[in-house]
């Protein structure tokens, strides 16, 4: 009979999805021209796949030693606090973020901080000469004696490195741009990531190396190349910060020796890449005196507090259809707490511009923000500054009821340790029932806690609503029912 037979499908380069036709969209991914035609070779149907000798034999769980999966410290705090103690022999790990965020950087120190502790460390750029990484490395103070440097972009020539270095860490910046000789496809096609990626972690694996991968993303902040790359790594984290801002997070999206919730703060300065272990001021101002429009939220990201100041400006629109602006805060959360002041709170905004934001690029995603943007409307609406060293937090429904919100005891620590006096929170659902229009007064740790059931009783205890004397008649002469 003929040997194996030849057949052509259509592969997305994107997702790695395959058709046995060509498509201008891919089926999977929905990206458009990114599919185009693989050749494989489809083995006969009597092919069957026959044992083979085992690599080590198969034990009971309970003898398995777990010493070989000890975390050992990185030398960057914050990046051992999202790894969940620090690095991993053997482990691999994918670090992605949009170009300019940091990402060479902070892999260059986290190398140096490992070779000044002895361990043989090899950086490996192809995007990069070698002598480009050593200016890098003066101005961040990151040259020793124990990190190797290489620029190679072909993925013999990075395992035959591996081979005489036999270093302990291995930093390879980056994962698109190393191709396999003798596999189809262009560097950083679907093909070509899956093999380079594979290669590396079955190195990682046999010798114990902590392999860390650079990846790029997708102009969707997706990490670019097939998904199955994702689950060949042990660790993917994610590097992020604005480009108008020195503040960069990190984020661990999928951690098989830690936890996925935690997050890492930096600060990424014209001498490198530092790490910031207590991130509150970048996201606040201090103000001199009592600020209309302005009210500090406590945000949870990860298992870290962290303390948002939102600032908001209500003018008279000369539009027929009012503008609606936000820098930090998702739109469409603003515009229902926007519904939700007009129908409980009776702070009317339809005819005015509203613009709101945060301090220092902070972006607020957790919904217990969403009492700290209320009260900053409202506050700016009526030209009156609530209470000094006050906080917000709560969810707010569309009822106007307040929700409780996660890990509140850790967020009223955190305020209070920074001064604040007064913490606006949502009332306990089970006293709550029956006095929507009530509210209790408690102390926790030397700050005032008040319990406050909906936002229009919040509103008032802050002496922001429509009997605030600083009425709107102040900014446009129009008196509101």
């Amino acid at each position: 009979m003929a040997g194996s037979k030849t057949r052509s499908t259509y592969r997305c380069a994107e997702c790695g999805w395959e058709t046995a036709k060509w498509v201008g969209r891919c089926g999977e991914c929905q990206a458009w021209g990114s599919v185009a035609e693989a050749t494989s070779a489809a083995a006969g149907p009597t092919s069957r796949t026959s044992a083979a000798p085992v690599t080590s034999p198969a034990v009971p769980i309970g003898q398995v030693s777990a010493d070989a999966a000890v975390h050992h410290r990185s030398g960057v705090p914050e990046l051992d606090r999202v790894l969940g103690g620090g690095l991993v022999p053997g482990a691999a790990v994918l670090l992605a973020g949009e170009p300019g965020v940091g990402k060479s950087t902070l892999l260059l120190e986290v190398a140096a901080r490992t070779a000044q502790r002895r361990q043989r460390t090899l950086y490996v750029t192809g995007e990069e000469s070698a002598a480009q990484v050593r200016l890098r490395a003066d101005r961040t103070s990151a040259v020793h004696d124990e990190l190797y440097l290489a620029a190679e972009t072909d993925l013999g020539a990075v395992l035959s490195h591996i081979e005489q270095v036999r270093p302990t860490m291995v930093v390879l910046d980056s994962v698109q741009t190393i191709s396999a000789s003798g596999v189809d496809g262009v560097p950083g096609g679907v093909t070509q990531v899956k093999e380079v990626a594979q290669a590396l972690v079955r190195v990682a694996k046999s010798r114990d190396i902590t392999v860390v991968l650079v990846g790029h993303v997708t102009k969707d902040g997706g990490i670019a190349g097939p998904r199955v790359l994702e689950h060949l790594v042990d660790v993917v984290l994610h590097f992020e910060g604005d480009r108008d801002s020195r503040f960069r997070m990190l984020r661990a999206v999928k951690n098989r020796f830690g936890p996925v919730d935690e997050v890492g703060c930096f600060d990424l300065g014209p001498t490198g890449i530092t790490a910031v272990e207590d991130p509150t001021g970048i996201f606040t101002e201090r103000h001199h005196g009592r600020v209309p429009g302005t009210c500090v939220a406590v945000t949870m990201e990860g298992r870290r507090p962290l303390l948002a100041e939102v600032q908001s400006l209500v003018t008279l629109s000369p539009n027929e259809r009012p503008r609606r602006t936000t820098s930090g805060i998702d739109g469409n959360r603003l515009a229902m707490i926007l519904a939700v002041l007009q129908q409980h709170c009776g702070v009317r905004l339809h005819a005015h511009d509203v613009f709101a934001s945060t301090v220092g690029g902070a972006r607020l995603t957790d919904p217990g923000s969403d009492l700290a943007v209320a009260v900053a409307l409202a506050s700016a609406t009526f030209v009156s500054a609530p209470p000094a060293g006050v906080v917000a937090m709560g969810e707010i429904g569309l009822s106007g009821e307040l929700r409780r919100v996660r890990d509140l005891p850790q967020r009223l620590a955190e305020a209070a340790r920074l001064g604040f006096a007064m913490a606006v929170v949502p009332a306990d659902p089970g006293t709550a029932q029956g006095v929507r229009r009530t509210h209790t007064d408690r102390m926790v740790e030397g700050m005032r806690v008040v319990e406050s059931p909906d936002v229009a009783t919040a509103l008032r205890l802050l002496h922001l609503d429509r009997r605030t004397k600083h009425a709107l008649e102040v900014v446009d002469g129009v008196d509101r029912p």
